[in-house]
């Protein structure tokens, strides 16, 4: 059950908006990430080159962590395994997948889902009915992650230097 900012997602999980002092560690994230794409892009993606900490000032962006076992017998630590960023269309209807990160060492694990959750009910929390985002052209991988969870391709365009790949899902709305 994902419920909004600082509370439980599901067993082990929870999400937290994202504060000035976890820059550093998204940021390490998204490189270890998104490096891979390099070669096949000819140039570093977009996401590694964006400012966090500006950021933070107009985008909602929220940490996803994972409690880990604590060997010693105390608390769990809790870890930061991926981020996302969220925003709203310039229209106004739609909430906007600015960047989804998951560290490489934690994916293949569904974080990613619950992130893509997350944004869905954060959409909803706003009155909102889509959830928009785009993705490299040669990130083939996300293309097929974001048809298999319902979105639906709107459109292809070269912005920024990137060729891009734009989709849309329309929610369900909850009675």
């Amino acid at each position: 059950m994902t419920m909004l900012s600082g509370k439980a997602v599901q067993n082990g999980l929870s999400i937290r908006r994202a504060k000035q002092d976890d820059v550093p560690r998204v940021q390490a994230i998204i490189n270890a990430s998104y490096s891979k794409y390099i070669n096949r892009i000819g140039k570093p993606p977009a996401p590694m080159l964006a400012d966090y900490a500006k950021l933070l000032e107009t985008r909602d962006v929220f940490i996803l962590e994972a409690a880990s076992e604590d060997e010693g017998g105390g608390e769990p630590a809790v870890k930061m395994v991926g981020s996302i960023m969220l925003g709203v269309t310039a229209e106004g209807d739609a909430v906007t997948v600015n960047n989804l990160v998951v560290e490489p060492a934690a994916q293949g694990r569904g974080y990613g889902r619950v992130l893509m959750d997350f944004a869905e009910e954060f959409a909803r929390g706003k009155s909102l009915s889509s959830v928009f985002l785009f993705t490299n052209v040669k990130m083939h991988e996300n293309i097929g992650l974001y048809l298999k969870l319902g979105y639906v391709e709107t459109g292809r365009r070269t912005e920024d230097g990137y060729e891009r790949v734009y989709f849309r899902k329309q929610l369900e709305r909850l009675n």
